[in-house]
Order: structure tokens, then sequence, then C-alpha cells
């Protein structure tokens, strides 16, 4: 699977912005797909998961804020992101796992680059 991540840029603080991460090489709708980030100075961190039934999951630092989606017709795994923060401020990648979502990074197979997200105050 070879992951492609889009979208980033930089935002005022309380806008929004929607990442996207097209996969191709193999069957994506067997896939759960991660949105994981890393800030300058701090250890990469999990932000959500979709398995491939359709079952979401959030860090607690994103959830309610944070919508993550997949269209398995596009290959594709969206992160729509509103109400960001400065501490939002990372470069986000995705990533894929045989089905089933986990929140450690190591637990994913593939990985896309990153896409830079600043929010400013």
């Amino acid at each position: 699977v070879q992951l492609q991540a889009s979208g980033g840029g930089l935002v005022q603080a309380g806008g929004s912005l929607r990442l996207a991460c097209a996969a191709s090489g193999r069957t994506f709708r067997n896939y759960a797909m991660g949105w994981f980030r890393q800030a300058p100075g701090k250890e990469r961190e999990f932000v959500a998961a979709i398995n491939w039934s359709g079952n979401r999951y959030y860090a607690d630092s994103v959830n309610g804020r944070f919508t993550i989606s997949r269209d398995n017709a596009k290959n594709t795994v969206y992160l729509q992101m509103n109400s960001l923060k400065p501490e939002d401020t990372a470069v986000y990648s995705c990533a894929a796992r045989g089905m089933w979502y986990s929140k450690s990074a190591h637990e994913y197979d593939y990985w896309g680059q990153g896409t830079l997200v600043t929010v400013s105050s």
C-alpha cells in the first residue's frame, strides 16, 4: 500500500482544514487507517483511526473537533479538523494496517509522508 497525504497548511485558531490520504497498491477497503501527528520536540501521537468496517476512534484531545472518514470508492481517508487550536500544530501522517485499528504507531505497516498543519493564535 502506498499512501499520499495532502491538505495541510496555515490556518488561524478556530479555523478548519481537511486532510486527505490517498491509497494505492492493494485493497484499501480491507485496511484500518490511522492519522498520527508529531509536533516539534514531541513524540508522535495517535489522532484518529477508522476500521475497515467504519468504526472510528479518536484521541481525547481531538474528540468532538476532528472527524475521520473513508471513501472506499476513492481509496481515500479524510481527517476533517474543526475548531483548530495552536496546540494542533504538527506534521500529520496517515498510516495503514490490517483491518483493526491501533493507537500504537509501531503496529501500522504502511505510512505516507507527512503534511504540515500550522495553527496560528
